[in-house]
């Protein structure tokens, strides 16, 4: 069976040069990092400049016969507006993309409004970063609240990533009753592999919530390829809240320092564990339509050196 494969979570980025939790993160060469205190292998060794560029993922999207991409963001690589509106104005109908305020501290009810004004479809918090020695931001506070309800008035998608288990359920819960129409994805498949995972994956009960698995090989990097955990996950999930609720993400580029692209979803289509239809379902058409992705490319299967 061939596939419309839509990558659901995937980042992008000229140059890492930022601070988290009052620690540096720096681009360094090789596709190396300073990552809060020691030097990570951020990206694959080849990309020896430490640009993560639209045009590299397209080339890798490409050969894997990925259709199209949501891109994401995260505090650690910098707030990427300028570049992502760019991407998103040279290449409409290969990626969809987020824009990311700065809610560590007050004030990003205006910079929300200013990416909306700007053309955002979407916007990520990265919300496990918001736990802050000096307090936690409560994502029920109440210029939160403001922000979702422009967001739910302007048909604004929420892209968001939990802290673990159920550390944010309660305010998540408050979110989705008082502003019911509000499209969320919540990415990193409820961290799957910590306890209480399971409570993120039943916010998806409700009409507008879906759960994208952006991450999942990395969770499960110590099992490694072809990730039968995972595929155990994924069906464990969706006996929960249904496969229609569900998206394929590989959390391009971090994971592909482990393995290729492709090896970030043909553990799916290789599994006897899901129907045609449920692989079809969470490998792009759900993401399709959650995001509106439309004017879709078909990618030829190109064999590689090794066939």
């Amino acid at each position: 069976m061939n596939y419309t494969i839509i990558d659901a979570h995937a980042h992008l980025w000229l140059r890492q040069d930022t601070t988290v939790d009052g620690l540096p993160i720096r681009t360094l060469e090789n596709g190396r990092s300073l990552f809060m205190g020691e030097i990570r292998q951020m990206l694959p060794p080849f990309m020896v400049d430490g640009v993560n560029s639209a045009e590299v993922f397209l080339s890798n999207m490409d050969y894997a016969q990925v259709s199209a991409a949501v891109i994401t963001q995260e505090f650690i690589d910098g707030i990427q507006n300028d570049y992502l509106k760019e991407v998103a104005t040279r290449y409409p109908d290969r990626f969809f993309v987020c824009g990311m305020c700065e809610f560590r501290k007050p004030g990003y009810f205006k910079q929300a409004e200013q990416l909306i004004d700007n053309n955002f479809k979407a916007i990520k918090i990265p919300a496990h970063r918001l736990l802050l020695k000096e307090g936690r931001v409560m994502l029920n506070c109440e210029e939160m609240m403001q922000m979702f309800g422009l967001m739910e008035e302007r048909n604004i998608i929420l892209s968001i990533d939990l802290a673990e288990g159920s550390t944010q359920i309660a305010e998540m819960e408050e979110i989705i009753a008082q502003y019911p129409r509000l499209k969320i994805a919540i990415g990193h498949f409820g961290m799957v592999t910590l306890p209480e995972w399971k409570q993120q994956i039943l916010l998806a009960r409700h009409p507008n919530i879906m759960i994208e698995s952006g991450g999942i090989t990395w969770l499960f990097n110590e099992e490694f390829y072809p990730f039968k955990g995972a595929v155990k996950a994924i069906r464990e999930a969706a006996d929960l809240v249904g496969m229609e609720k569900l998206m394929w993400g590989s959390d391009y580029p971090r994971t592909i320092t482990a393995i290729t692209y492709k090896m970030s979803y043909d553990f799916i289509t290789k599994s006897p564990e899901l129907t045609e239809s449920e692989k079809a379902l969470f490998l792009g058409e759900n993401a399709r339509n959650f995001y509106g992705f439309s004017n879709l490319r078909t990618l030829p299967y190109i064999k590689n050196m090794s066939e």
